[in-house]
């Protein structure tokens, strides 16, 4: 996708107070999450966690993808460590309505004007020392089709479960193997929709961390403007918005935390 703007954003959007209070709330459902027995450790490409994929006795140094390296650049995909954060979910309205002028200013303002309408869970992000978000971008398959719950579509025979508080449709002998899992969407939201705009906001001075750069990669088309560091997202409560399909990172962190929110906006798949 070649755009005449690939992202838009808006210096110290959020005030002190604001950053504090979604700094506040994403740490207290952490904790609530880790009471409730659920992992806080974001999942990297194929599925895994951090846990996981440092028992398996991979070394985080040959899988991170460094540089200017791209995920058509690396060999092995499947065993690339992609991620490692902790993250929480919020879902408060208050904060939607911070934010949203901003969406939609930026999509209008950079003449993008994608078509969405509805906007996902707030991911509370936390990156601690080392900590850092590999090459990728955050375009998804499309969402699945609403599903009634009651009958399966295409009349397969499946087994249920409910996970991550979502029924969970699984093909009988189907239980070992992840990718064969089909999950069937009960919120008409979401439902045959993709995600069109990323948002990032950081809620943390920068004084108080080092590392943990977003940087943007255009494709090779762009030539020597391809990778772009996005400096503009450093002052505290700057909001970056851009076309979910643009590859980005964010560097290790080597000082402090550093903590963000991110939103991914909804919308019919493109025409």
């Amino acid at each position: 996708m070649q755009l005449e703007n690939n992202y838009y954003w808006f210096e110290s959007a959020l005030t002190d107070d604001q950053c504090d209070h979604i700094i506040d709330l994403g740490e207290i459902e952490m904790k609530n999450s880790l009471q409730r027995g659920e992992n806080i450790n974001a999942l990297t490409g194929d599925g895994k966690d951090k846990s996981s994929m440092l028992k398996s006795g991979l070394h985080k140094d040959e899988l991170v993808m460094q540089g200017n390296s791209t995920i058509n650049e690396i060999k092995n995909k499947e065993k690339i460590f992609v991620r490692d954060t902790h993250i929480s979910w919020l879902n408060d309205n208050e904060i939607y309505s911070w934010i949203n002028p901003y969406i939609h200013g930026a999509n209008s303002n950079a003449d993008w004007n994608f078509q969405w309408d509805y906007a996902e869970s707030l991911q509370f992000t936390k990156y601690g020392k080392d900590q850092f978000y590999g090459w990728h971008a955050d375009t998804l398959p499309k969402k699945p089709p609403l599903w009634d719950g009651k009958n399966p579509p295409n009349g397969e025979d499946y087994d249920e479960v409910i996970e991550n508080n979502e029924t969970v449709c699984i093909p009988k002998g189907g239980w070992e193997l992840k990718e064969n899992r089909k999950k069937w969407s009960r919120d008409p939201n979401q439902a045959n929709k993709i995600r069109k705009l990323s948002v990032t906001i950081n809620l943390t001075n920068p004084k108080d961390y080092k590392g943990g750069n977003l940087k943007f990669d255009y494709g090779p088309h762009a030539n020597k403007s391809r990778f772009h560091t996005c400096k503009e997202i450093r002052p505290r409560g700057s909001i970056i918005v851009f076309p979910s399909e643009i590859y980005h990172q964010v560097t290790p962190v080597t000082y402090g935390t550093r903590y963000s929110l991110v939103v991914w906006c909804l919308g019919r798949p493109w025409r």
